[in-house]
């Protein structure tokens, strides 16, 4: 699967920051139009100044319920193309919308010591809900970006509210689960002495614990562990989040490597925009690639979205045993979050 195919990021970020040269030689063609809400949190504002140092991008604007203001005044100053507007509270939100392309959505409180992804659930499944409603009476066509966990949930929610205004189109909404490819190709060059850059590891399934499945047996280039080793690998991705959790002692979660991951993945998909071919990234959508109703797979992105589910490709009976053992909370969690929706007023 992936890993008979070129690595779309082979340099990670760096294809989408800004030279003089690539701004002058991209003006024609790259205006996109990129809004970002939640761009005052953790995460919201080192994804902001990433894409604002980007030459794929002409707009970029900012929405939150507080200091959205000062986070544009602040970016606005760097000097690369992208004009950056701030907006702030539910009254802005419609304008910060219109004429969007891609629309990220960091938005959402963080996991603290103790807390999973799904005890999230209560507070951010309200959060992504709205922002998920103004975006489709607003711009039912861009691409939409969740990062707001649990992703597992907030894709559904987001699917259930664009087909209750009648503009769903799964090939534009996407869990954004790039920050787990991110750190499979890091734990694994630091075990073989590899450069990360030149690492790719496919990771599907969810973007919680036991969903996250890392297919080693299809990596570039080629690697092996024993299986204790394995084992060890697979639940360190899998835990990653809660290392950085603990690690930062209550004072927040993975806020830097996310937006990092969610800078790649939106790079990515305004190349795809512009006609690049290839483009190749994992997220969490909608599919039949097996029994669970959403899934994530490598997928081939062009213009309008999703220009190809790649599957599964070929898996070793350890990754069929990991797919199967997360499916209950797979579906348990797709379900909560379509639930949610029919439930909401």
């Amino acid at each position: 699967m992936l890993s008979r195919i070129a690595r779309p990021t082979a340099r990670g970020l760096i294809r989408g920051l800004a030279t003089t040269a690539q701004v002058e030689a991209t003006k024609s063609k790259n205006n996109s139009s990129v809004s970002v809400l939640g761009a005052s949190g953790g995460i919201g504002q080192p994804l902001s100044l990433l894409l604002k140092n980007s030459p794929l991008i002409s707009e970029l604007a900012l929405y939150d319920i507080a200091h959205t203001p000062g986070v544009a005044a602040d970016l606005s100053h760097i000097e690369t193309r992208a004009k950056v507007t701030g907006y702030i509270g539910p009254d802005q939100l419609a304008d910060c919308l219109k004429g969007s392309d891609v629309v990220v959505i960091p938005a959402g409180v963080p996991r603290k010591p103790g807390m999973t992804r799904d005890d999230l659930f209560n507070t951010n499944a309200s959060i992504v809900a709205t922002l998920a409603e103004a975006c489709a009476k607003h711009c039912p066509e861009a691409m939409i970006c969740i990062i707001a966990n649990p992703v597992n949930s907030t894709i559904p929610i987001t699917s259930e509210i664009f087909k209750k205004h009648g503009v769903y189109n799964p090939n534009r909404i996407f869990g954004v689960t790039t920050l787990d490819i991110v750190r499979a190709n890091t734990f694994v060059a630091e075990l073989k002495g590899l450069d990360p850059a030149r690492v790719n590891i496919p990771v599907i399934g969810g973007h919680a614990g036991k969903t996250i499945i890392p297919l080693i047996s299809q990596s570039t280039p080629k690697v092996e562990f024993p299986q204790d080793q394995l084992e060890a690998l697979v639940g360190r991705i899998q835990e990653a989040g809660t290392e950085v959790v603990k690690a930062k002692a209550g004072s927040g979660s993975a806020t830097l490597s996310m937006a990092y991951a969610g800078a790649r993945f939106v790079f990515s998909l305004l190349d795809a925009i512009n006609g690049k071919e290839g483009v190749i990234e994992c997220a969490f959508v909608r599919s039949e690639e097996t029994e669970s109703p959403y899934f994530s797979t490598p997928l081939l992105l062009g213009k309008s979205g999703i220009e190809k589910n790649l599957g599964l490709g070929k898996l070793s009976p350890f990754e069929e045993k990991m797919i199967g053992e997360a499916m209950a909370e797979l579906k348990g969690s797709i379900k909560k979050g379509e639930e949610f929706v029919k439930s909401r007023k």
